[in-house]
């Protein structure tokens, strides 16, 4: 019985030890050791960033991982929220090109490539064998097989097919094809194969071909080389812990070909680049050309003369107008985003506009009941008409907001002139418009003036400066057509339609 105490310390000794020795992630030393390394990665890379944090066994080092798809990561970064990571791993360099384009940064953030994924196009076996050999996109995009396609504004994946779809001949018409099945993402058109108007083919990357092995699809690399899916590792700006970033970085680059085969995924290789933002902007703004797909800003008059009667119609210039905007819903695709701002004066403070409906798209407008807000929009009977100073904050907005890959486009709806004395004159409304115009990123006003008050001359002015037209309705029940004219003609473009 006396010689138990001495057993028993020595036991809890050697625990002790085999705890220190044995579990790196327990620390027994101060507060100021342990750091944490906080890593957002889209989902496939996550296994294999936890197993390079793994490798670095540093008893005083945490590293967090976060799998979130790139698209939210990337508007939480631009609206420079406080819950940043340190460390960011999209699947592709677009994400980074895209969220600084949104001013998340104020120096340019670029990553090291830790994974590659090539885009190849799958292709069902059935209409494999029915094409026959070779191949190749060209004979499979050109054939009569119903092909998708993952939106290429939100899938680096659609931008990469957008690039091979392009080179190959009657690009336009490939496009057109692939417009009509369009998907918000590439794992969205998985869903697309079965059903009464299956696809047969669509982009895909390599990594999510070798994942859905229970789907029979054939994998066909492109024509001419496209970008991959590159997993760029960007240390964000504001990261306190940059050299526990790097280290993570090296441990990724070393030594990690058999985790990434395990993955589905390939070493890092840039055979063809990512193509940069004005390249890409360039080519998503043709693609908004063929794909109709809007970015709408929508301005509209709510002063007091919107209130006069419009006669043998039993409604006012309000009515008229909001009637022809509910119509242009119509016009439009479900996908097409639209925002409307009221205006007046002193509509909101010292403001003179209010948003009545936020950016959004078509489809999610109505399912939200936003038809019924417009409808129950009423003349201010005391406003006058603000139009300079709402104007040049609405598109300074929308400037700021322009988005690739559609057609961004303003839309001002009034019936008179300018009559805010308090607020900016024309010549300096044009001052501020000036700067704000970018050829390669086109956002031209449409200005459609209300019944015989309304100024051509001014509207036209304004118009002009931004690439864009004006049109006036002296009889306000012709509105409906003008502002069919209008949209379907900023929305329908070369080779789909005529000037």
């Amino acid at each position: 019985m006396l010689r138990r105490p001495p057993v028993v310390l020595g036991t809890l000794l050697v625990l002790a030890t085999a705890l220190w020795i044995g579990y790196p992630h327990i620390s027994f030393s101060s507060a100021d050791c342990t750091r944490t390394l906080r890593v957002t990665a889209t989902p496939e890379i996550v296994p294999v960033i936890e197993a390079a944090a793994d490798r670095m066994g540093d008893a005083c080092a945490r590293v967090v991982v976060r799998a979130e798809e790139s698209a939210t990561t990337g508007a939480v970064l631009a609206e420079a929220r406080a819950d940043q990571p340190d460390v960011w791993v999209p699947e592709s360099t677009v994400w980074l090109q895209r969220t600084q384009a949104e001013r998340a940064w104020e120096l340019p953030v670029g990553g090291t490539s830790v994974a590659t994924s090539p885009v190849v196009l799958g292709v069902t076996r059935q209409a494999a064998d029915r094409l026959g050999t070779p191949l190749t996109w060209a004979r499979v995009l050109g054939s009569d097989v119903r092909a998708g396609l993952p939106d290429p504004v939100g899938d680096p994946v659609g931008l990469s097919a957008l690039l091979g779809a392009r080179a190959l001949p009657d690009a336009t018409k490939v496009l057109r094809g692939l417009s009509q099945h369009t998907e918000k993402r590439a794992a969205d058109l998985f869903d697309r194969l079965t059903g009464p108007s299956p696809l047969a083919a669509f982009p895909l990357s390599e990594h999510d071909f070798r994942t859905h092995t229970g789907v029979p699809l054939v994998a066909v690399a492109p024509d001419r080389p496209v970008p991959s899916l590159d997993y760029p590792y960007a240390v964000m700006p504001r990261s306190g812990e940059r050299a526990l970033a790097q280290r993570l970085l090296a441990t990724l680059l070393d030594g990690s070909s058999s985790v990434l085969a395990a993955h589905h995924l390939r070493p890092p290789s840039r055979v063809v680049p990512v193509p940069d933002t004005d390249v890409s902007d360039e080519l998503l703004n043709q693609w908004a050309a063929i794909n109709l797909s809007g970015r709408l800003s929508i301005l509209m008059d709510v002063s007091g003369s919107m209130a006069q009667s419009v006669p043998g119609t039993g409604l006012d210039r309000m009515g008229v107008t909001l009637a022809a905007t509910e119509a242009g819903f119509g016009l439009l695709k479900p996908t097409t985003e639209i925002g409307l701002t009221l205006f007046s004066t002193r509509l909101d403070g010292d403001r003179d506009h209010r948003e009545l409906l936020p950016m959004r798209s078509v489809a999610a407008h109505r399912a939200a009941g936003s038809l019924e807000r417009l409808r129950a929009v009423r003349a201010i009977p005391d406003g006058a008409t603000g139009l300079y100073d709402s104007v040049a904050a609405v598109y300074a907005r929308a400037r700021a907001e322009w988005e690739p890959g559609r057609l961004n486009v303003v839309v001002v709806l009034t019936d008179g002139r300018n009559e805010d004395g308090d607020g900016i004159d024309l010549p300096t409304l044009l001052a501020r418009l000036g700067p704000l115009q970018d050829a390669r990123r086109p956002l031209p006003l449409i200005a459609i003036g209300i019944g015989p008050d309304a100024s051509l001359a001014e509207l036209t002015t304004m118009a002009s400066a931004t690439g864009g037209r004006a049109f006036v309705a002296p009889d306000p029940t012709a509105l409906s057509g003008i502002f069919y004219t209008a949209l379907s003609g900023m929305l329908c473009q070369p080779p789909l339609c005529e000037p």
